[in-house]
């Protein structure tokens, strides 16, 4: 069968994973790819600017140049719209196509997803222990038999639901992810995505593995939530990108915490720095920090760290987010991190329900004494599924109404939009803080240490915008920052691909490398597909 994933604004390792394994049961893998600019749902958003890029139109033309099948979405809640969107018209020319929804955003509401017209299945939590039985069921046209981790309509209107299985432990049995059918639209070798653990032991309230952990039937025979792939599938995966891509800069960890398991750490650190070497970016958590594995992750090549901070109010922390690590441990892990060298990044939330707005001060405090490389804020988006939307719901900050937008992902960066803010003077400080926030990595310590909320208040909340926006983009320029360079060199490719495709150029255009990729042609209307993948 032909299959064709459509992704939107950045490569999305269950993508990756899922399209390899198709591949190799033999079915022929395509991927539609939407470039987003200036609306990925994550970073960057200026509409007047995406108006004028939006390549929508050419996202729906690769699918339906391709013919597919079967149409697989791996959906957010901020992409889940545009997918059913894509999903609605293809329906429309390929009435027989079978349209397959996973990812966070269906396996939170999989019960509104599958009631959707044009959507045929559903795959709840992991879709690796289903994709297959799932394409052999539609090619057999089992329409009634349950598929694990699946729900999907038979053609009697019913709804089947199969069993939610364990989690799956053996990792070193899959396929690696595969990066060919993203080279003509991203630089692999300045990001390559990867990760070696799945799962998180913490269950925050705002994020997904608060829900995605509880999902399999059977809760006294889930399985282990946080696994480990082998040393040797994690280091043959990286031996092959390092010989497909030669100029390969960055890996980058996508680990919910990297550092989860010091002995497996500290093996494969050693091994990493040997039969590897190229530097690297990871995530860890306050309580699987320490000197040695500072230190440890220094000598193999990391270079930037992550870690997410939120709150620095600890009884609040504890109550109201299920993060039980102590202030002491957030400022001795930081502590350690900067002493050993690493570019440290932090995660900070504003707009957390119920947290007092003395927990900024906190946090500014501790950031003025150890200041990250960059700190990163986000304003709180309520995910469907999660215990802090049901908190939102119970104290009035999301009402009903409002709560059915956010489950249908109709809404996403609540906090961001005027009509959601619930109390503007404390949103006011907010956003003072965040100007701070941004401005602190730039600043020595003798300046931070006295540089408070009052000394940016009285700014006009555009021109605190401005300074965010400016001081990010100079921190990322002067700290050499690998997300930052792959983002701007994507930004650089897709406006210059646009442009020379509107001027009516002729010539072949690359994304990356000639001998890897087949080249896009700016002048025919036809889809090229990607390149052939390579068996190991």
């Amino acid at each position: 069968m032909r299959i064709t994933f459509v992704a939107l604004g950045s490569e999305q390792l269950a993508v990756s994973l899922l399209a390899n394994m198709a591949k190799r049961a033999g079915h022929e893998v395509n991927l539609a790819y939407n470039v987003a600019l200036f609306h990925d749902r994550f970073n960057l958003e200026i509409p007047w600017l995406n108006k004028f890029f939006d390549d929508t139109e050419e996202t729906f033309e690769q699918i339906i140049a391709q013919r597919p099948d079967v149409l697989v979405f791996s959906s957010l809640t901020a992409t889940y719209q545009w997918m059913l969107e894509m999903a609605r018209r293809t329906k429309e020319v390929y009435p027989d196509v079978k349209i397959i929804f996973g990812g966070v955003h269906p396996s939170a509401v999989s019960d509104r997803v599958i009631v959707r017209p044009q959507v045929d299945y559903v795959v709840v939590g992991e879709g690796e222990v289903c994709f297959i039985p799932l394409l052999e069921a539609i090619e057999n046209k089992d329409y009634f038999t349950p598929i694990p981790n699946t729900k999907f309509k038979n053609p009697k209107g019913d709804i089947v639901a199969g069993k939610q299985l364990s989690f799956y432990q053996a990792l070193e049995t899959l396929p690696p992810f595969t990066k060919e059918i993203w080279d003509p639209y991203i630089f692999i070798p300045y990001r390559y995505l990867t990760m070696a653990t799945r799962g998180c032991p913490y269950r925050c309230t705002f994020c997904f593995n608060n829900f995605f952990a509880e999902l399999p039937d059977d809760k006294k025979s889930k399985g282990k939530y946080v696994r480990s792939r082998s040393i040797d599938h994690m280091l043959d995966e990286l031996k092959y990108a390092k010989k497909r891509y030669e100029k390969l800069k960055w890996i980058d960890f996508e680990d919910d915490i990297f550092t989860v398991n010091k002995k497996w750490l500290k093996e494969f650190l050693v091994r990493y720095k040997e039969e590897i070497g190229v530097p690297f970016q990871c995530l860890t958590h306050p309580r699987y920090m320490d000197e040695e594995i500072a230190q440890w992750l220094v000598d193999a090549g990391c270079r930037w760290i992550q870690m997410g901070i939120q709150t620095m109010d600890e009884g609040f922390k504890v109550k109201n987010l299920r993060r039980n690590e102590r202030s002491d441990q957030v400022e001795y892990s930081l502590k350690v991190m900067l002493d050993a060298g690493l570019n440290v990044k932090v995660d900070h939330m504003f707009g957390l329900p119920g947290e007092a707005i003395e927990a900024q001060e906190i946090a500014r405090i501790l950031y003025a004494n150890h200041c990250p490389k960059r700190i990163q804020t986000f304003w709180t988006c309520f995910l469907p599924g999660t215990e802090l939307l049901q908190q939102g719901i119970d104290e009035g900050i999301v009402t009903p109404e409002e709560a059915e937008r956010l489950n249908e992902g109709e809404d996403f960066y609540f906090f961001r939009n005027p009509e959601n803010i619930k109390n503007p003077e404390i949103v006011e400080k907010y956003k003072a803080y965040e100007v701070l926030f941004r401005l602190y990595p730039l600043l020595p310590k003798f300046i931070r240490v006295r540089f408070k909320i009052q000394h940016v208040m009285w700014i006009p909340n555009p021109i605190k915008g401005m300074i965010n926006f400016s001081a990010d983009l100079f921190n990322g320029i002067i700290s050499y920052n690998p997300d930052f360079f792959a983002y701007a060199k994507y930004y650089l490719f897709h406006i210059t691909y646009f442009i020379l495709r509107k001027m009516g150029m002729k010539k072949k255009w690359h994304a990356v490398y000639p001998k890897d990729t087949t080249p896009y042609d700016l002048t025919q209307k036809e889809y090229i597909p990607a390149v052939e993948f390579e068996e190991n």
